[in-house]
């Protein structure tokens, strides 16, 4: 029933996955304050090496992109020494690695980042904040930030590269640029959140803009054959979602078919939900409108995954919460043994 899933996939020329399961990117919080990894993340990431493919938690690529705490960084060497043992856990047995860049934009918050000053800016393509608090940390609210100026867009952009060169320096086999999840990628790609008239903002060509410079840049330092980009055509996390937004997707996905990428990846929690404006599933409406490789997730189970595939609905699958209660996930489809079942209190130790 799920034997397709354990078929090798060549990416491209230069990466090939001995299997089709991805573990997804999952935030754990356990870096140490100076948001280095540490060896337990390491151990951990070591004993889920058996996927095709580990994509790595979110790691921020600046101080100012952290929204939560104790989020790992890719922007001093000592975090790039500590993702070196990460990466040569994985490598060790036998695995392949990328590491997830991500800015958190308008959900970042100054507790983190602003040394002392609760009134450091929040970065976001327009001052338009969103309502809550942050995850883990209820009491610190979230600020309304200002809208970036062109040249801290310039600064963005040369950070986001800084961050992939310094990750393969670190050993990943390649990065996953988190354009998904209401993050500060995706606040360009949403009108909900981008309400710029300059050339960031306004039409679909101009909201583009920001993730294609993104990409563009980290091409230039790693290769096309070593970026990917999550992307949520459908807003659900932090954002409200728009009818124009479908026009800025119709416009991106030429874009990126264009540049060749190691993958695509849908950013949606449950790959059920339905958009009006897209017409069904962002995963439907994703394939529907770029034929390279394309990762699926969202509470997906090893057999409806692998129904999917054989469909042709998307290429690989990422699973998430199912490793984190799993650590030999893939071993135990593979020999059709019982899962243990995931629970919030998992996320308080790294098993």
């Amino acid at each position: 029933m799920t034997e397709n899933l354990f078929q090798p996939y060549a990416l491209n020329n230069s990466i090939s996955l001995n299997n089709k399961i991805l573990m997804a990117p999952l935030t754990r919080c356990m870096a140490d304050d100076n948001l280095v990894p540490t060896q337990a993340m390491a151990d951990y990431y070591g004993r889920r090496a058996e996927a095709g493919l580990i994509i790595s938690e979110a790691v921020i690529i600046r101080p100012d992109g952290q929204g939560y705490p104790n989020t790992p960084g890719l922007f001093t060497q000592a975090q790039i020494d500590g993702w070196q043992t990460v990466t040569t856990a994985v490598h060790k047995n036998g695995g392949k690695i990328f590491a997830q860049l991500w800015h958190t934009g308008r959900v970042a918050h100054p507790y983190f980042y602003g040394k002392g000053n609760d009134d450091a800016p929040v970065l976001a393509p327009s001052a338009i904040g969103v309502e809550g608090s942050v995850p883990r940390m209820r009491e610190l609210n979230y600020k309304t930030p200002k809208a970036v100026s062109l040249d801290e867009i310039k600064s963005l952009v040369h950070d986001y590269a800084q961050a992939a060169e310094n990750a393969i320096k670190a050993g990943f086999d390649g990065v996953e640029i988190h354009g998904a999840n209401g993050y500060l990628i995706d606040q360009f790609l949403h009108h909900d959140s981008n309400q710029r008239n300059d050339e960031y903002g306004g039409s679909s060509e101009n909201m583009i803009r920001f993730a294609l410079e993104v990409v563009d840049g980290i091409i230039a330092k790693i290769g096309n054959d070593r970026t990917a980009l999550r992307v949520s055509p459908g807003a659900y996390f932090n954002m409200a979602g728009d009818s124009r937004d479908r026009q800025v997707f119709d416009q991106l996905l030429p874009e990126l078919e264009k540049r060749d990428l190691a993958f695509l990846h849908i950013g949606i929690f449950d790959d059920s939900m339905e958009f009006d404006y897209l017409g069904g599933k962002a995963s439907s409406y994703v394939r529907a409108n770029y034929s390279k490789t394309l990762v699926g997730v969202g509470s997906y189970t090893a057999e409806t995954a692998s129904e999917a595939i054989n469909a042709n609905k998307f290429d690989l699958i990422a699973i998430g919460r199912p490793f984190i209660a799993n650590p030999d996930y893939v071993a135990k489809i593979r020999n059709k043994q019982p899962l243990v079942s995931y629970s919030e209190e998992m996320l308080t130790s790294l098993v």
